[in-house]
């Protein structure tokens, strides 16, 4: 059974005061994507934050999506969102979208209004980021600022009926051009954009920014703890004047935690749609990857993810997570529930010249050492074997102890072969070896007369499965991950971060079905990708290999 932590944290300990303090009768989180992309693992850490806090404490927590800008947003997205989430394991107690609230946020603009607290602005996007001021000096008001309630109420009638072009004018509210906080500064709050949404098809030419939609979406969803990543600490005055001035029958909460930064991986969603964009990767749920998609195809598993979502903890403190510790999870997950089995990526053929011809012997192997209760398979074995191209040396090194001219090793499960005959072709490539093996020494024999140093694993060659085999490397090599937005990125792609190899496996996975797991005798653990393969082309997809030197 999964173990959940118990582990609190600062976000946990607010709640438990608010409920002691009897602030709330019941909890209700949400999870709020924007759907203009698909979610990535720094997702999923919000994704378990909500759901396990308000389960916790017997709440409930919704799926929103924040559909506020329809330039960007696709079905496309929001049905991936919401695979995503129940693939991770939640269910969400309301599926809502910020559309649903349009009317709503637009009769609360007008009586922003009405109170004298928006008007209508004239100045274009440049104009308007120019008299917004700096960090360090205030802000100059705009000539737009002084209209009366009664034209500002025209005008924006007139922006929702249509009558002005995209970026002719943009509704602001008005709060303080002098104040410290730049977010303050007559932020907008609406702006024209004669486009489709696809939620609400052309009723809107105008549509609210995604600062003031949230905390009323917030708001009507009677939400006690809206919680968001630190980048947004900055806006939560503006949140908390949204919800007061806008007379909120329910006054949410916003509490920040530090976002997710793993090494060698890009978070941002923008240059993931770069990926995608210019086919640097086949596409969103290319296991290159940190999408949940290109994930779960990769081969995690969503207690994998899970439980490395709860062990990263909930802080305050900015920190970037060595990309080591998930795969960490994984390997701790699959351990005792991947069947082990043989696979060889770059073969070498070898011939067993003392074997029988055309004769074929099936062995008895574990399925998992770890876990007994998997049983045995039968595995086969005859005068044609393959072995890795590496387990092979001409002239090996001191202290190498697979195959070379001479030398004697195990075949796993098998027998001891001892190399005595090294095949060329015409360029010197070794293409073929010519071996003996000592019937005497079978595995589960019990043979003591003698050792040998060096295990091999194998593949019986006429009974072997030919197949795909996907290795990765990190798309980008950066130890800082995702931190600075202004790094040329794409410069640091790394061009290796994908080999394909064609080699064999054992029969028994002719069946094998997509999302499929294993672990390979030496080389780690596989997932059958789903997409690419069918039953005449598996393809293997290597989640993780089978040591890492990150210690937890």
């Amino acid at each position: 059974m999964e173990n959940k932590s118990s582990s609190s944290n600062f976000i946990k300990h607010i709640v438990v005061e608010d409920l002691k303090a009897g602030k709330y009768n019941e909890i209700v989180t949400r999870f709020p994507p924007e759907p203009n992309g698909y979610l990535h693992i720094g997702h999923a850490k919000s994704i378990v934050l909500n759901f396990e806090l308000a389960d916790e404490f017997k709440g409930r927590t919704n799926l929103r999506f924040d559909d506020t800008n329809p330039v960007k947003e696709d079905v496309e997205f929001v049905e991936s969102i919401k695979e995503d989430v129940k693939w991770l394991g939640f269910e969400w107690d309301g599926l809502f979208f910020a559309s649903d609230y349009f009317d709503t946020m637009y009769e609360k603009a007008v009586l922003l209004i009405n109170k004298g607290l928006a008007y209508v602005e004239d100045l274009s996007q440049e104009e308007i980021r120019a008299y917004r001021g700096t960090l360090t000096e205030p802000g100059k008001e705009s000539p737009s600022r002084t209209r009366s309630v009664e034209e500002n109420l025209d005008l924006f009638e007139r922006m929702k009926n249509g009558e002005f072009q995209n970026g002719e004018k943009v509704l602001r509210a008005k709060i303080d051009m002098a104040s410290p906080n730049i977010n303050l500064r007559d932020p907008v709050i609406y702006r024209i954009s004669h486009a489709t949404h696809h939620n609400t098809g052309d009723k809107w030419c105008i549509y609210p920014m995604y600062a003031f939609a949230h905390p009323l979406e917030d708001a009507i969803e009677g939400v006690t703890h809206s919680i968001c990543t630190l980048e947004f600490e900055d806006q939560r005055p503006f949140y908390d004047w949204v919800v007061e001035q806008c007379e909120m029958e329910a006054t949410p909460r916003q509490y920040e935690f530090a976002r997710l930064n793993l090494t060698n991986t890009v978070m941002s969603k923008r240059k993931l749609k770069q990926f995608v964009d210019e086919k640097i990767v086949d596409g969103w749920d290319d296991p290159r990857m940190p999408t949940i998609s290109g994930l779960r195809r990769k081969g995690y598993t969503p207690e994998a993810i899970r439980t490395f979502c709860r062990e990263i903890g909930v802080s305050r403190a900015f920190s970037t997570v060595d990309e080591q510790m998930l795969e960490h999870f994984i390997r701790e997950d699959l351990k005792l529930k991947a069947p082990r089995t043989m696979a060889v990526l770059a073969p070498l053929k070898v011939v067993i010249t003392n074997y029988p011809e055309g004769q074929v012997e099936w062995l008895d192997a574990e399925v998992n050492p770890e876990n007994e209760e998997m049983g045995t398979r039968q595995i086969p074995f005859s005068r044609e074997i393959y072995i890795e191209q590496e387990d092979f040396m001409e002239d090996p090194p001191k202290k190498y102890f697979r195959l070379f001219p001479g030398n004697e090793v195990r075949l796993k499960h098998a027998y001891f072969i001892k190399c005595e005959e090294v095949i060329k072709d015409e360029a010197g490539n070794v293409v073929e070896l010519r071996c003996t093996y000592d019937p005497e020494t079978k595995s589960g024999t019990g043979f003591t007369g003698r050792k040998v140093k060096g295990t091999l694993h194998w593949v019986e060659a006429t009974h072997a499965k030919e197949v795909e085999f996907k290795l990765y490397e990190p798309l980008i090599l950066d130890d800082a991950g995702d931190e600075g937005e202004d790094k040329n990125f794409l410069d640091k792609v790394n061009p290796n971060s994908l080999e394909v190899l064609k080699g064999y496996v054992e029969p028994n996975m002719a069946d094998a079905k997509g999302h499929d797991k294993f672990q390979f005798f030496r080389h780690g653990y596989f997932n059958v990708d789903p997409k690419q393969s069918t039953s005449d082309n598996l393809v293997f997809n290597r989640i993780v290999s089978l040591k890492s030197s990150f210690k937890l």
